[in-house]
């Protein structure tokens, strides 16, 4: 009989330690991670579109619209490419809490595709989809695709001293069927030529473990005009790629 217990008390530590072991794994790849952020001005940005699809090479434009205020935010895209028209169309809204954006809802809408949702059930603490049965827990600070562009924004803003080359930042982002942990990497300043002239704009580089097959991100905000993204490239692992550089701004 002491065996016994012996066996019982040893099976139960083992299975405490990997209770709390599990519990540190999932932690670290749904990051909660509350930062300083400063939302910039809500502004129309004009983008232009230069895209690599199945090897055809494609011009466009997009048309970013984000509004802050009263404790909301709302974030519309619509992109639209050269004898296809458009292409894509994405709106984000939700509320301002501690962590930052915290998206209630999430469209998307993609050329000759049905349009995709995000629900972030803040009530219910549960991240959902409309095309696919995967559900998460929300902890806190949990973006969608567009949103994170400006949450990285206003983070940047909020804590510019710490958002220097080197710098890791982690957060949780739902795509249109699964959410990941993603974490960004900044990296040194570069020169920008647009229309607006040459723009001075830090590089933030989505980092993914070796082996990892996925699209990549690239990120350029620029600190003197409000840390707004100038420019952001999207590269697929076929080498397909659709890059977009500011062509204008209009605040609100």
């Amino acid at each position: 009989m002491p065996s016994l217990l012996r066996f019982f008390h040893i099976r139960h530590a083992v299975l405490t330690t990997l209770f709390i072991f599990g519990n540190a794994l999932a932690a670290s790849d749904h990051p909660a991670i509350k930062r300083a952020f400063q939302l910039p001005p809500s502004a129309d940005l004009h983008y232009l579109i230069k895209a690599k699809q199945s090897g055809i090479m494609l011009d466009g434009n997009a048309l970013m619209k984000w509004q802050a205020s009263d404790g909301k935010f709302m974030l519309d895209t619509e992109t639209r490419a050269m004898l296809l028209g458009k292409i894509l169309e994405t709106h984000t809204e939700g509320n301002i809490d501690d962590y930052g954006l915290a998206p209630v809802s999430s469209n998307e809408k993609r050329l000759r595709r049905d349009a995709t949702s995000v629900s972030f059930d803040r009530a219910a603490k549960t991240l959902r989809f409309s095309d696919a049965a995967a559900t998460y827990p929300l902890n806190g600070g949990e973006q969608d695709r567009n949103s994170i562009v400006w949450q990285l924004v206003a983070n940047a803003r909020g804590a510019s001293k710490k958002f220097t080359a080197g710098s890791q930042w982690q957060y949780f982002v739902a795509g249109m069927h699964d959410a990941e942990a993603w974490t960004f990497k900044v990296g040194k300043t570069e020169k920008i030529e647009s229309s607006l002239g040459l723009l001075h704009a830090v590089r933030v580089t989505r980092t993914q473990p070796a082996g990892d097959n996925k699209q990549q991100i690239d990120i350029w905000l620029a600190p003197a005009l409000d840390w707004y993204p100038v420019r952001v490239r999207q590269t697929e692992p076929n080498g397909d790629y659709i890059e977009q550089t500011l062509d204008s701004v209009s605040k609100k």
